[in-house]
């Protein structure tokens, strides 16, 4: 590795992260231009149609391979890229960026719960405090500051969406342990397909409970957005990123998405960041270095 390929591998997963924490932003601003589900449909569709462009070769090199697992793969795309966006942009409807940005950063801890619990990982005592941690930060976000409302089940409608997404990702980065021997570009072109797919049901349903509304201007405008920025660029960087120096320290730069999302909702959306949602952040973040620690002396 040469000695300019770190911070060529910083820049481009901070770039990737910003991409993600932007998605937030989008979700909200997507509010009465395009609904949710299109938002989903068109911008895996448009996802699709880019990496035709780019990604042609690597499937036709993979394919042989490729074919054995479509209905794995399929799934994947359901769960990881298809359910998780729709309920992700359906919270957006119903709660702050900033609630997003945080609630998405737990996504890790729920996947060392469910490595935990499907694939038999033990987890260390530290492990253990980093759950407890941030799942304490996430309880505090959800509750809009107030833990009495969990004992009343008072939990904000979209951080309840979100947290259901959180866990769709989440299943979808464990089954990644079981991922083809395939490239990276070949292996997302199928899911994204499988994800182009699986969204046309949801749009239909969508359409049949509250008619086709066809998305403005603006609408249209955030699709492109989406597709480009959050899909296309963060994937393709992360993926250079990863081959860089690696998944393990390339895993460690998500932790910026909450803290982008957080402070771009306060920037451009005029959210405003209270009290609770800095010791949320710091609860979410530490419990997640928490488990990298208790990981690493595993």
């Amino acid at each position: 590795m040469s000695e300019t390929a770190p911070w060529r591998a910083y820049l481009l997963l901070v770039v990737t992260t910003l991409c993600w924490g932007l998605n937030a932003i989008f979700s909200r601003l997507a509010v009465g231009e395009i609904t949710p589900m299109q938002l989903t449909m068109f911008r895996w569709a448009g996802v699709v149609m880019l990496l035709m462009l780019f990604a042609r070769r690597s499937l036709l090199r993979d394919w042989p391979l490729l074919r054995h697992h479509l209905p794995f793969l399929g799934l994947m795309g359901a769960c990881g890229f298809s359910a998780f966006n729709a309920l992700f942009y359906l919270a957006g409807h119903h709660t702050t960026a900033i609630n997003i940005g945080i609630l998405q950063g737990s996504i890790p801890i729920f996947v060392l719960l469910g490595s935990l619990l499907v694939l038999r990982h033990g987890i260390t005592p530290l492990q253990g405090l980093g759950v407890a941690t941030t799942l304490l930060g996430v309880m505090l976000v959800a509750s809009s500051g107030n833990l009495y409302n969990l004992a009343e089940l008072t939990i904000n409608r979209g951080d309840g969406l979100m947290l259901i997404a959180c866990f769709f990702y989440a299943a979808y980065s464990i089954g990644l342990s079981r991922r083809p021997n395939v490239g990276a570009l070949s292996l997302f072109a199928v899911m994204a397909l499988a994800a182009w797919i699986t969204s046309l049901p949801l749009i239909a349903i969508e359409t049949w409970q509250q008619g086709w509304q066809p998305p403005s201007l603006e609408g249209w405008g955030i699709a492109a957005a989406v597709t480009l920025l959050p899909s296309l660029v963060a994937q393709i960087f992360f993926i250079q990123g990863v081959a860089l120096i690696g998944p393990g320290r390339a895993g460690v730069f998500v932790n910026l998405v909450p803290v982008f999302a957080s402070i771009m909702a306060v920037l451009f959306l005029q959210e405003t960041f209270r009290a609770y949602h800095a010791i949320s952040l710091i609860l979410v973040l530490g419990g997640i270095a928490l488990s990298e620690f208790g990981k690493r002396a595993r």
